[in-house]
């Protein structure tokens, strides 16, 4: 989801790319709360961290719980943030109840971006 927002909202001044420490499918609640702002990451997938050794970033962002301990170290980083939010697609429950966790991450991942990012962008 922070892959989809920040592309969506600062693709102009950043190149984002996300890759993950367990890399999976997207997420179909993902796709819906996005999709519900406009914002659509059906195609995206997954990427392992592999994909990315070796290239420089200038910075390098973790956002889940345990991605900070377990991220590689990125040589030509220039910068490394952390800001851990919970991992919806652990919440068992009904439908109304993932899309309700999985709405109140979207936000809260929004709002840190937005947060962060506008005033550098």
């Amino acid at each position: 989801m922070a892959e989809g927002y920040f592309k969506h909202a600062y693709g102009e001044y950043y190149d984002v790319h996300s890759a993950g420490t367990e890399p999976t499918t997207v997420n179909p609640y993902a796709v819906k709360v996005l999709g519900e702002l406009g914002i659509d990451i059906s195609d995206h997938h997954s990427k392992s961290l592999n994909e990315f050794e070796g290239q420089e970033f200038d910075q390098v962002i973790t956002v889940c719980g345990g991605a900070k301990e377990a991220c590689p170290f990125f040589p030509g980083a220039k910068n490394y943030m952390h800001h851990g939010f919970k991992d919806p697609a652990r919440v068992n429950g009904t439908q109304e109840e993932k899309m309700r966790v999985f709405r109140e991450v979207r936000d809260k991942i929004i709002s840190w971006i937005d947060e962060t990012f506008k005033k550098m962008s």
